[in-house]
């Protein structure tokens, strides 16, 4: 029999879906599932968004140009004026879900061996884009003690190698939902001129920051502009996750060019997407606020419920619609599979994402899983009580 090759061994399994075939037997089984593993928010999708594809005339579904439609650039680039990041549509290229585009800026930016800083844990699928590229991730690790702050600036220039070619963040985060401020982006902007790196941003969650605090995007880092490279989707800003639509966006010409090679190579982004992606940009302002208010709500349901359960800890969120909580048990996986496989509450479950997965530093977050809290507050609800009940009765308990 032929062998697999050896980077399709090494690929991570992903911690948000791996569990799936355990909540799909429980659902055979009559068990009611609660979903807080995923970031699939049940937020309807904007009306403006649905309307175009249900009013779509064309009689040919053509290729797009590989960077993406002109119009849909231009009109991206105006959305990006207006929150204050100057870009024109030539700095954009629009991908295939925001995943693409963290894939292209590894290859465009980094060579097979080179190393990417990141600080821990993050988004899962970073390790998998890396190893595709050829990339090793070096982590600097964060700390649910203090809500997963980005770590002191000496841990980031310790890690710097001759093989270090950028630093990654993601804001807010996923993850943990933390938001870094412009204070820590200048600290990380400061480190990226002096050994002259890139600075990748995967600013997805940006509509998404709360009490208060405001986003600031690294393409405002005053003298980044060869440096600063922005990652950003159409998934969660308008829950459209299905529609895989993205964007690379760099004020780096050369990068942009580059980039283009490996969009070509593609042929080009999903047409229907961008007809969905385009519309959804004259979304109201009322929808946000909707949705806003709504996730605020969310999260102080599920954080307070949370920090009630003897043993839990949940930090508060300050963006996204994610938390990584600590869990009074021996492995965190080993329990969401027992929750799967052999709890209900009432004919109910949760579903939960082990945080051992969203770390690359082997032995973390053995105790942690993250929460998306992008159902309903009954839903929420019972899926918090669902965990209460579990810990009371699960043989790996510690405390």
């Amino acid at each position: 029999m032929p062998k697999i090759s050896e980077r399709g061994c090494q690929m991570p399994a992903s911690p948000i879906r791996k569990l799936v075939p355990y909540a799909e037997a429980a659902k055979k089984r009559g068990t009611r599932v609660y979903h807080l593993n995923i970031g699939q928010p049940d937020i309807q999708t904007p009306d403006v968004a649905l309307k175009a594809i249900r009013n779509f005339d064309q009689k040919v579904i053509e290729y797009s140009h590989s960077a993406g439609n002109e119009s849909y650039r231009r009109k991206l680039a105006v959305y990006y004026q207006n929150i204050g990041i100057g870009v024109d549509h030539n700095d954009i290229i629009i991908t295939t879900g925001g995943s693409e585009a963290i894939s292209f800026a590894f290859k465009v930016c980094l060579n097979p061996g080179d190393e990417v800083i990141i600080p821990e844990p993050f988004y899962t699928n970073y390790n998998a884009f890396a190893l595709a590229a050829g990339v090793k991730v070096v982590p600097i690790t964060s700390s649910i003690s203090n809500g997963f702050a980005l770590p002191d600036v000496s841990g980031f220039e310790k890690a710097i190698t001759p093989r270090t070619k950028a630093i990654m963040v993601c804001n807010p985060n996923n993850p943990t939902g933390y938001l870094y401020s412009r204070e820590e982006l200048m600290q990380l902007r400061d480190i990226v001129l002096k050994h002259d790196l890139y600075l990748f941003a995967d600013e997805v969650y940006r509509e998404f920051c709360y009490d208060g605090n405001t986003h600031f995007s690294v393409m405002n880092l005053e003298g980044l502009e060869e440096h600063a490279v922005l990652m950003d989707s159409v998934s969660k800003r308008y829950s459209e996750c299905g529609v895989r639509i993205g964007a690379l966006i760099s004020k780096n010409k050369k990068l942009i060019s580059t980039a283009l090679k490996f969009a070509q190579a593609r042929l080009s982004p999903p047409s229907l997407g961008q007809v969905i992606g385009e519309a959804s940009l004259d979304t109201p302002p009322s929808y946000f606020k909707e949705v806003y208010d709504e996730y605020i709500s969310r999260r102080d349901l599920i954080i307070n419920e949370l920090n009630k359960i003897p043993g839990v800890y949940a930090p508060m969120p300050k963006g996204a619609f994610y938390t990584v909580i600590s869990l009074p048990v021996d492995d965190a996986e080993n329990f969401c599979i027992w929750l799967l496989e052999e709890f209900n509450y009432k004919g109910q479950t949760v579903m939960l994402a082990p945080a051992a997965g969203f770390y690359a530093s082997p032995g973390l977050g053995k105790n942690e899983a993250r929460i998306a809290y992008v159902l309903n507050k009954e839903d929420l609800s019972n899926a918090v009580k669902c965990i209460e009940e579990a810990l009371k009765v699960y043989p790996g308990r510690t405390i």
